[in-house]
């Protein structure tokens, strides 16, 4: 009987909080409401879906995991910044509604560290605010939203380890694979029907703010062709891994095919690299001749795609006339030539030279988070993170940026080495850990740090990769099943 009582107090309860927090975001929707219908609109779409949230949680969850790749398009009305502070509201209201039930909340111990680290990257905003970095307060708001984007990433991991032991690994991954169908959709029609498509979805209408018309590149609905070229490496990743686990290799083939089709679509010279970096490092510990021939295969295909069209061999060819190619060009002729050449390497070499030239004026905290852009006047991000974090946080910033990637890699190495050999979990943290060796190589010339698509779904797999992996359990009553977990 008394365990009866508490949990219809601890029903009520859950039920009051969710109330309570229906009537902050109604409140927060008219108020908003007042100058924006669109956002009055989504909060009270909220209402229906925060009740649907509690009772069907693993179906709102992975939800909002496929929804996501959908949201770009809408970025000039906020709706991707939007949907991230749902999350977050949704993560910690649910947590919370757990800890007053006193229920487990799952976390691990990189989640700790995750948190942690983002929390200590909150420093450059309250240093900001009390101007002891390179900028005044006035840029406050724009530090705070590029921390709340990274606050998102660590909601994106808390939220996808509450499905722990609720929903098998492999299930949640391949539930993912419904989150690439819209995007993979545009990509075609943006191919070969780009007339029938909305002006929001073209192909060309990421172009804002560039240097110059780059052609046709295709960009699903990401926000830029850059940004689709991370996510598809990813799926890339995951389809490779399903190909290997699954006996149906001919539709995984037909898929990783299509991927590497609109990759090359992209026409990110950057992404190259990045699929380059991937294959070596996935095939070089198991070197055999099926994986040798099919790692070569995959890169010849990429690259011949990439050079079978003429943008594709400008771009190759224009790496000639830049001090990486070219001895007879240094890197102040070629700051020179960024002007009129309208050769992206050369331009972001000048790009570079002078956040440096900045940075040196503030060399040790550096000037805020996400305020690189205030310092050059095309207010274009810096095209190298590695840049981006020194001239952001200084040499402090930096390093924990730094620590961060490692860190990450720790925890893949970790993993791989408590799975079995040739299960699925050790599988997918191979490909995990081939593509995190893959982003710092794309780091060097592009802001893979924005791409924010790319590390909702990359720290969504690193949650998972952690879980129990337990393929085969052996018969246990159902009370049994449920493994403990950390509690906060």
């Amino acid at each position: 009987m008394l365990t009866k009582q508490r949990s219809s107090h601890s029903s009520r309860l859950g039920l009051l909080i969710g109330l309570a927090g229906v009537g902050v975001g109604l409140a927060t929707g008219f108020l908003i409401g007042s100058t924006k219908p669109l956002y009055l609109g989504l909060a009270l779409g909220a209402i229906p879906f925060l009740f649907y949230f509690f009772s069907k949680f693993e179906q709102a969850v992975l939800g909002l995991l496929i929804l996501r790749t959908s949201l770009d398009p809408f970025s000039g009305q906020q709706v991707p910044a939007m949907f991230a502070l749902g999350v977050d509201f949704l993560t910690l209201l649910y947590v919370t509604v757990m800890l007053l039930r006193r229920q487990t909340v799952r976390t691990d111990r990189f989640w700790w560290f995750f948190a942690g680290w983002v929390f200590l990257q909150g420093l450059w905003v309250v240093l900001l605010r009390l101007g002891g970095l390179g900028l005044g307060a006035g840029y406050l708001s724009d530090s705070i939203r590029e921390w709340i984007r990274l606050f998102s990433w660590l909601m994106v991991y808390l939220l996808v380890m509450q499905l722990k032991d609720r929903i098998p690994p492999q299930k949640v991954i391949s539930v993912l694979f419904l989150a690439v169908i819209s995007p993979v959709v545009v990509a075609l029609m943006q191919v070969f029907i780009p007339s029938l498509l909305p002006p929001i979805l073209s192909a060309h209408s990421y172009d804002v703010g560039s240097l110059a018309s780059e052609g046709s590149r295709i960009r699903g609905t990401i926000g830029h062709p850059n940004g689709f070229v991370t996510l598809l490496l990813l799926f890339i990743g995951l389809t490779w891994w399903k190909l290997k686990q699954s006996r149906q290799s001919l539709l995984w083939l037909l898929l990783l095919g299509l991927l590497a089709f609109f990759y090359v679509s992209t026409k990110a010279l950057f992404g190259l690299m990045m699929v380059a970096t991937f294959v070596v490092v996935l095939v070089a510990p198991r070197l055999s001749p099926v994986n040798l021939i099919g790692g070569i295969l995959f890169v010849v295909l990429v690259l011949g795609l990439f050079a079978s069209s003429e943008f594709g061999r400008e771009r190759l060819s224009s790496l000639a006339n830049t001090p990486l190619l070219n001895p007879d060009i240094d890197v102040s002729r070629a700051i020179l030539l960024s002007g009129s050449d309208n050769n992206s390497f050369n331009w972001r070499i000048a790009q570079w030279y002078s956040l440096l030239n900045a940075w040196r004026q503030q060399p040790i905290l550096g000037y805020g988070l996400g305020l690189s852009t205030h310092l050059v006047t095309n207010g274009l991000l810096p095209h190298n993170d590695y840049v981006r974090a020194l001239v952001e946080g200084g040499i402090v910033g930096f390093v924990t940026f730094l620590v961060f990637l490692v860190a990450q890699g720790v925890r893949l190495v970790q993993l791989m080495l408590s799975a079995p050999r040739g299960s699925a979990q050790r599988d997918l943290c191979e490909i995990l850990f081939a593509i995190l060796l893959a982003i710092p190589v794309g780091m060097i010339t592009e802001n893979i740090w924005s791409h924010t698509t790319l590390f909702f779904y990359w720290m969504t797999l690193m949650a998972v990769a952690g879980w129990n992996w337990n393929e085969h359990p052996p018969e246990r009553s159902p009370a049994v099943l449920v493994s403990p977990a950390r509690r906060f």
